[in-house]
């Protein structure tokens, strides 16, 4: 069964870092987008960050210069290093594959920013 399992959430404080990991059941280095999302309580969810199989980025412009997105190949993961988190940044944070017809998504994972 392919999958995609996201793990490194918890609590930090404001100003600290992070690094979520997302590690695939297939290989990901031809996966046409590959995408961290967020999801804060009562909002819709939002793209965080964007990997394209040719190495392109994007990022939300509220996390631009404090996050990056990053992949290894041999690992068959994807990673979303944060730092200088906010409070605003709290959130359950999705992994997200798509490619041609298929787009497949991780369960979540909780990043909580509080004192």
């Amino acid at each position: 069964q392919v999958q995609l399992v996201e793990s490194g959430g918890g609590l930090v404080q404001p100003g600290g870092s992070l690094r979520l990991s997302c590690t695939a059941s297939i290989m990901i280095f031809s996966i046409d987008h590959m995408g961290w999302y967020r999801q804060a309580p009562g909002k819709q969810r939002e793209l965080v960050a964007a990997l394209t199989s040719d190495g392109a980025t994007s990022y939300a412009n509220s996390v631009k210069g404090r996050f990056t997105i990053s992949r290894d190949n041999a690992k068959n993961t994807v990673y979303l290093q944060m730092n200088s988190l906010k409070p605003e940044d709290t959130a359950v944070y999705y992994c997200r594959a798509a490619s041609g017809s298929w787009t497949l998504w991780g369960q979540g994972t909780q990043l909580t920013v509080s004192p």
